[in-house]
C-alpha cells in the first residue's frame, strides 16, 4: 500500500485531515522503474576442445568397451553444430578415471575462478567498485558449493560483508534465464540498489569414460564450460531495460532432462523427445506468457534463445514462426562455444547486443522441470 491509498488515522489528539476538494489536484501514482542490464561480460576457461579431437578421443576410449556401440554413436558429434568448446582441464584429464570428490573439488576451484574474472570486468564495464554492490545472485547446477560460490567471492573480489546473497542451484539450461528474473527482481524491489549476477557451468568435467550410453554420447559432443557476470540495477538509465520475466513447467516431465547423482559423478539424463516438445508445445507457452503483457509474436524484434543443440534450435524456429536459420546468433554460440547450460544464453544476449540490436528482446531457455524460462528486455 502506497502513501496515496494508505487509509488515515486519528485520535483524540490528533486531528483529521481535511476531505481533498474536487478542484486540488490527485498525485499521479509513482512510475514503475525498471532496472537495467548495466554491463555484461562472459569468460572461459584456457583448455580449448576441437569437436574433431574430441571424437577421435572418444572413439579411442570407448572402442575397447564396445566397438559396435561407438561407431553407432559417433555421428552424434558431427551433427551437434559444434565446431569448439572450452574446457577447465587438459583434454588427457579425461582418459583418466574420476570420482564424485575430485571432480567437485576442480568444480570449486574453477568455477570461482572463472567468475571473479567474469566479475571484476564487468565490474569495471559498470565503472563500480566491488564495494559498489548491493546483493549476489549466483547460478549453476554443475557442482555443489557449501559455502555457496557467492560466499566464496566475498572475500576474492572484496564485496562488503553485508551483501545481500542468493545462491541457485538445479535450474540446469535454464538457469540462466531464471537467474538473470531473480536478479532484476531484487533490483525492481530495491531500485537503489546495484544486483551483481553470476553464472557459471563446468559441464564438461561431468564426462563418465566408462559410459556407453547414448546421454553420455549427447553430453559428450555438446558441453563445454563457461561463465557470465552482469550488474543489473534501477539506478542507473543505459543499457537494456527488463520488463516481465515467466516459466512454464510441464506436469509429469520430471525425467525429460536433468542429472543422475551416481557414485563417480553427475550423469546428464537428455529425453529424445525434447524436440518434439518444443516443437509441438512451445510456442502455445510462450504465446500465452506473451498475451499476459499484451504482446504477440510479431511484437518480438529478436529472440535471444538457449542453444540447447542443433535439432532445438530447429523446433524453435518453427515454434516461433521464424525462418529456417534464422537463430543465426544462437547458433554461433553454439558452434564456437557448445552448450554451456545456463551460462549459453548469456553468451548469445552478448553477442546480440555488440551487434547493437534495437527493439524487444525476448530470451528463453529450457531446463530440468521441465521448465520453459522467458525473459522479456528492450533496448534502445
Amino acid at each position: 500500500m502506497d502513501d496515496t491509498t494508505a487509509p488515515a488515522f486519528a485520535t483524540d489528539t490528533i486531528a483529521r485531515p481535511k476531505p481533498q476538494s474536487r478542484e486540488e489536484p490527485r498525485r499521479s501514482p509513482a512510475r514503475r522503474v525498471e532496472p537495467r542490464l548495466v554491463a555484461l561480460r562472459t569468460a572461459v576457461p584456457p583448455f580449448s576442445l576441437g569437436q574433431p579431437d574430441v571424437a577421435e578421443r572418444v572413439r579411442l576410449l570407448f572402442s575397447e568397451i564396445d566397438g559396435e556401440a561407438v561407431e553407432r554413436l559417433m555421428p552424434i558429434f558431427g551433427n551437434a553444430g559444434i565446431e569448439r568448446r572450452y574446457s577447465c582441464v587438459p583434454i588427457d584429464w579425461y582418459a583418466s578415471p574420476h570420482g564424485w570428490r575430485d571432480r567437485n573439488a576442480l568444480y570449486i576451484e574453477h568455477a570461482v575462478n572463472l567468475l571473479e574474472r567474469a566479475g571484476r570486468d564487468c565490474l569495471e564495464d559498470a565503472g563500480l567498485r566491488p564495494q559498489d554492490i548491493d546483493a549476489v545472485v549466483a547460478v549453476s547446477t554443475t557442482g555443489v558449493a557449501t559455502p555457496s560460490l557467492d560466499a566464496l567471492l566475498i572475500n576474492r573480489l572484496g564485496l562488503r560483508p553485508n551483501v545481500r546473497r542468493l545462491p541457485i542451484f538445479g535450474l540446469g539450461c535454464a538457469g540462466g534465464v531464471v537467474g538473470m528474473a531473480r536478479a532484476a527482481d531484487i533490483a525492481r524491489s530495491d531500485p537503489g540498489a546495484k544486483v551483481l549476477y553470476l553464472a557459471v557451468e563446468l559441464c564438461a568435467l561431468c564426462f563418465r569414460k566408462n559410459d556407453t550410453s547414448k546421454s553420455n554420447f549427447v553430453a559428450t559432443a555438446l558441453f563445454g564450460d563457461g561463465a557470465a557476470a552482469a550488474v543489473i540495477t534501477a539506478a542507473g538509465d543505459g543499457g537494456p531495460a527488463f520488463h516481465a520475466a515467466g516459466e512454464h513447467t510441464w506436469p509429469d516431465s520430471l525425467d525429460i532432462m536433468g542429472w543422475d547423482v551416481a557414485e563417480d559423478g553427475l550423469k546428464a539424463l537428455f529425453s529424445r523427445d525434447i524436440p518434439t516438445l518444443v516443437r509441438g508445445q512451445m510456442r502455445e507457452v510462450a504465446a500465452e506468457f506473451l498475451a499476459k503483457q499484451g504482446l504477440t509474436f510479431g511484437d518480438i524484434d529478436h529472440f535471444a534463445c538457449h542453444p540447447g543443440g542443433a535439432k532445438v534450435l530447429t523446433a524453435l524456429e518453427e515454434a516461433f514462426g521464424l525462418a529456417e536459420g534464422a537463430l543465426e546468433l544462437s547458433r554461433g554460440v553454439l558452434r564456437d562455444y557448445g552448450n554451456m547450460s545456463a551460462v549459453t544464453v548469456l553468451f548469445v544476449l552478448e553477442r546480440m547486443l555488440a551487434e547493437g540490436v534495437q527493439g524487444r528482446v525476448l530470451m528463453t531457455a529450457l531446463g530440468p522441470g521441465f521448465t520453459a524460462a522467458f525473459q522479456l528486455l528492450e533496448t534502445s
